[in-house]
């Protein structure tokens, strides 16, 4: 397995290969061809949100358990809304809650960074689209979902959208266990489950998606969140933790 992180290196953005010993800067293209380069120190770097999406296609009750917790049925088939590009943040940065909108959620979500253009894809081809996984926290201003039905405006808040901290290449998802996504609030674990517990599992959803929508090189597909979502408060650190992808973690403030 490969983890790309993408830093400020003077003064710019880059990618680079983690490494045993160490970092080393991709010279290339991150979804093309590239390899590594030059060695530089691992520490010192501001990390990036690890990509930067045209869109963040995101899944509503995809989780077993999210969907009991809920009192809501099993969906039929996926349920898929978008997070705009404007969401995004990445690692450390804040978490601003505007004034006025009420309770405001954390949601763990494992994230699947599109690798290739994908139109019309199949299960069967699905991972031949995928560069790799990250973290994401879907924040959901939650009574402004209930109340709005639609969810664009509960989900499309400045910084709402946090991803990374890196993009882990070569896991493998479709093992039976499946992968651990945890969501931590401070030192409190408030969800703890498995992507075994999908109710459409992530070959399913870039098939899905990709027949609606062409999914670009760098789109995210937040794959859901499973039970034990909970609101933030300024001063709270929120993290995500996708195994075998890292941790993601961010401060929350008022705006």
């Amino acid at each position: 397995m490969t983890r790309l992180f993408r830093i400020e290196y003077e003064g710019r953005p880059r990618y680079v290969i983690a490494q045993d010993q160490g970092w080393r800067l991709l010279e290339g293209d991150v979804f093309g061809r590239h390899e590594a380069g030059d060695a530089i120190p691992a520490t010192g770097h501001r990390l990036l949100a690890p990509a930067e999406p045209s869109k963040i296609v995101a899944v509503g009750l995809n989780y077993k358990d999210h969907a009991a917790e809920q009192n809501k049925p099993l969906p039929a088939e996926p349920m898929i809304f978008i997070k705009p590009s404007t969401s995004v943040i990445g690692p450390g940065d804040p978490i601003v809650i505007p004034d006025g909108i009420g309770r405001v959620d954390h949601e763990a979500e494992a994230g699947v960074v599109i690798g290739t253009r994908a139109s019309q894809v199949s299960e069967a081809d699905a991972h031949r689209y995928i560069l790799g996984l990250t973290c994401v926290n879907d924040i959901t201003a939650r009574e402004l979902q209930r109340r709005d039905i639609q969810f664009t405006r509960a989900k499309g808040f400045d910084t709402f959208a946090p991803i990374g901290p890196c993009i882990a290449v070569g896991l493998d998802y479709d093992k039976p266990d499946g992968l651990a996504v945890e969501g931590w609030v401070n030192d409190t674990r408030r969800q703890s489950s498995s992507t075994r517990e999908l109710i459409f599992p992530i070959r399913k959803l870039v098939a899905f998606i990709s027949s609606v929508m062409t999914l670009l090189p760098g789109d995210i597909i937040s794959t859901g969140t499973p039970a034990g979502i909970g609101p933030l408060t300024a001063g709270d650190l929120v993290t995500v933790k996708v195994e075998g992808v890292g941790e993601l973690s961010n401060p929350v403030v008022m705006r």
